[in-house]
């Protein structure tokens, strides 16, 4: 039997991981320090295995944003990566180079949630196909949703 074994990271690829076992509960939480760590309207995490991660470039800097919690993130790019506490660490399910599997399981705090977040799906979809041709246009300096054998330190420019 094989190991499972996934892999993300940050926008600009700094900061990349690869995690060797099964993941645990995929959540979202609506507490307000996740609503700011994220700058959305809740964070969406994954418990991880305690000795399965293994951070391949640079490790998350991080702020502890309460007693017990810290929070990572790319020191570089800025983008949210971990929320660390006492029972263990998990991971935001967008840095996850393949998210496909990884639909939350629980709401956490969700009485703090905003109280129009249910409804958000409910909006217009945007048909303009303008938009979207323009959209295809982009150049992204991201680092690519795979692993690389090597990536610029400031992200892909031409």
């Amino acid at each position: 039997m094989t190991e499972t074994v996934r892999t993300g990271g940050c926008q600009c690829g700094a900061v990349r991981f690869r995690i060797r076992g099964a993941l645990g509960r995929a959540s979202i939480c609506h507490c307000r320090m996740c609503q700011k760590q994220f700058g959305s309207f809740f964070g969406a995490l994954v418990t991880v295995p305690k000795d399965g991660v293994e951070w391949v470039r640079e490790e998350p800097s991080y702020f502890q944003s309460s007693v017990n919690i810290d929070r990572g993130f790319c020191s570089r790019c800025g983008t949210p990566l971990t929320y660390r506490q006492p029972g263990g660490l998990e991971i935001a399910i967008g840095a996850f180079d393949d998210r496909s599997d990884l639909a939350p399981q629980i709401q956490v705090n969700y009485a703090a949630r905003l109280p129009w977040v249910e409804k958000i799906f409910e909006a217009p979809v945007h048909h303009d196909p303008d938009y979207y041709n323009r959209q295809e246009s982009i150049i992204s300096f991201q680092h690519p949703d795979h692993e690389t054998a090597n990536w610029p330190q400031q992200g892909l420019k031409l």
